[in-house]
């Protein structure tokens, strides 16, 4: 499940015990991508108007440098009061930036309620060139090495070049609502997904992602892998304006092969995707 991760003391001025820079941490390929989920404790709070604008203002300052970003949330039941999604080359940036929410003044009525770690990530079944090389033959038939053949070639390499700057190297746009899940595949008995060879691996994730495609501008995915880093081994958010949109695609790929005899889902958390101020006048305290 989501993991609850204990708040540390802070000193007074918002400063750790003993803190110092520390050193950048970057994967040789990808970003880091920090889910976080806190309650809100008001009744702890001597002036809450002058801490949510100090909140704000932090948030405001991450998603505007080079390369980072935060999505802010409200979030919708009782898992948490608030949702931040946190985007960026460097692990350590993203670690002081939660360092320095909690030790702000807000963060004085922080309660943790959940954090998932994972990194962007290329899929290892996404088609090759020469997979498209073959398809254009096979399916389109078009002739190997002709100008056609060629052009077609290139219209591939330029797509899937966006595709790999969007997956490692993303910049989401602002929609209204969010879901975020972790999941893993199912390693037991005759459903171990590790136990089939690439090529059958392959072609299932071909059909899944098929699914995927039918909700091209109504559902934004990004699944970063968190093998090794969290407890589940891939975080999957989902971005839309219309929440029926969410549940549908789910949905939808639960019928597919690979979810359906090979999926492990975690807890869902869904919320509203809010400007910084907006959401903190939205929890009452602006």
């Amino acid at each position: 499940m989501l993991h609850a991760r204990e708040g540390r003391p802070a000193a007074a001025g918002g400063v750790y015990p003993g803190s110092m820079p520390t050193s950048p941490v970057t994967a040789s390929q990808g970003w880091g991508v920090l889910h976080l989920f806190f309650h809100v404790r008001r009744e702890l709070l001597e002036d809450a108007t002058s801490a949510a604008k100090d909140f704000a203002a932090r948030l405001q300052a991450f998603d505007a440098r080079d390369d980072y970003q935060v999505l802010a949330f409200s979030v919708l039941g009782q898992k948490a009061d608030l949702g931040l999604m946190l985007l960026g080359p460097d692990l350590a940036e993203l670690d002081q930036l939660s360092t320095e929410l909690v030790a702000s003044p807000l963060g004085a009525a922080l309660l943790p309620a959940a954090s998932y770690l994972s990194l962007t990530e290329l899929s290892e079944y996404t088609s090759t060139r020469e997979d498209e090389a073959q398809r254009l033959v096979d399916e389109d038939g078009l002739v190997e090495g002709s100008a056609e053949h060629a052009a077609a070639l290139a219209s591939f390499d330029d797509r899937m070049a966006g595709y790999a700057k969007h997956r490692l190297h993303p910049r989401l746009p602002q929609r209204k609502v969010i879901s975020f899940y972790p999941m893993s595949k199912r390693r037991s008995g005759a459903d171990n997904w590790y136990a089939l060879d690439f090529d059958e691996r392959k072609r299932l994730m071909g059909g899944h992602a098929s699914v995927g495609r039918g909700y091209r501008g109504r559902v934004l995915q990004l699944i970063t892998g968190s093998v090794g880093l969290d407890d589940w081994e891939w975080g999957v958010t989902l971005l839309a304006d219309d929440p029926k949109a969410i549940r549908d695609i789910v949905y939808d790929m639960r019928f597919d092969e690979v979810s359906a005899r090979y999926g492990e889902f975690g807890p869902f958390v869904t919320g509203l995707v809010l400007e910084p101020a907006d959401l903190l006048h939205h929890l009452g305290l602006l």
